[in-house]
């Protein structure tokens, strides 16, 4: 059975924290191995994230969060970690995350292989990390093997899996896995997959997260772009069949960005038979 895990954003309001709990709850009985939630850029939803984590744990969901170094020392960190700990998640979600508006990347003078390290140099308790991996190159990488590079220095340092960045091509995943292999990176890779529900937001999504369209999907999109159900079912096709492919393909699992909506990530699981 091909396991699966959920991605959610922390909601801005405790209405909004309550409804992802339901939300959640509509996708448990496809038994995902995970729940995560993401973190803002810089860690400016350190408290949020928090706080949607103790939300859904405490109903009985296994939520686990990102977490990336932002602005704090060490110690604060490490404290957050430790806080994780004590609610009883076992895995983190580990990257270098986005930075913030306008700091450029001089803002940034930590990365995923640095929180990682940190991580396992300072907390003892069992923990999973799981990364960040980019099958089409990281949009900041110079050179596709640079940024498979960086994939191995952050396994070194103890990262035990991998989430890769949305996609919409299988042949690019299936050749990032396997440059991945050539290059010694041993863990699981796990695809990630971004359910299609709204065109302006997911050219917008991807243009930033530098995740290629493919020209004839695009320009499907384009056509269906003012028939919200019909661009619906199209995309759901379309998922489906990616994530079919993968699985096909011996994928260990498929990681939904689900934007905190249940139905789209919903359909395309029962049409995989999960």
């Amino acid at each position: 059975m091909v396991e699966v895990s959920f991605e959610f954003f922390p909601p801005r309001t405790q209405r909004g924290r309550a409804n992802l709990v339901r939300t959640a709850q509509r996708l448990a009985g496809f038994l995902p191995t995970f729940y995560s939630v993401t973190y803002g850029a810089g860690g400016s939803t350190r408290d949020r994230t928090l706080a949607t984590v103790v939300d859904l744990r405490e109903a009985g969901i296994n939520a686990v969060p990102h977490l990336s170094w932002g602005g704090d020392d060490e110690d604060t960190v490490i404290a957050l970690v430790n806080e994780y700990l004590g609610l009883g998640v076992d895995r983190i979600v580990a990257l270098r995350g986005d930075v913030p508006s306008g700091a450029g990347l001089a803002r940034t003078v930590r990365h995923a292989e640095d929180l990682v390290r940190l991580i396992r140099d300072r907390i003892d308790a069992p923990l999973a990390i799981e990364v960040g991996a980019y099958p089409e190159v990281h949009p900041d990488a110079a050179t596709a093997q640079a940024d498979i590079g960086f994939l191995k220095r952050k396994v070194d340092a103890g990262a035990g899996g991998c989430i890769t960045q949305y996609f919409y091509n299988a042949e690019a995943f299936f050749h990032f896995r396997d440059r991945c292999r050539a290059s010694g990176i041993d863990v699981p890779i796990v695809p990630g997959v971004m359910p299609i529900t709204n065109y302006a937001n997911l050219v917008k999504f991807s243009d930033k997260a530098g995740v290629d369209i493919p020209r004839w999907l695009r320009w499907r999109l384009d056509e269906l772009k003012d028939d919200d159900q019909a661009l619906r079912t199209f995309g759901c096709e379309v998922v489906t069949a990616l994530c079919q492919t993968l699985v096909d393909g011996g994928a260990p699992g498929i990681h939904f960005y689900t934007m905190n909506n249940a139905a789209p990530t919903a359909e395309i699981a029962r049409n995989l038979g999960l």
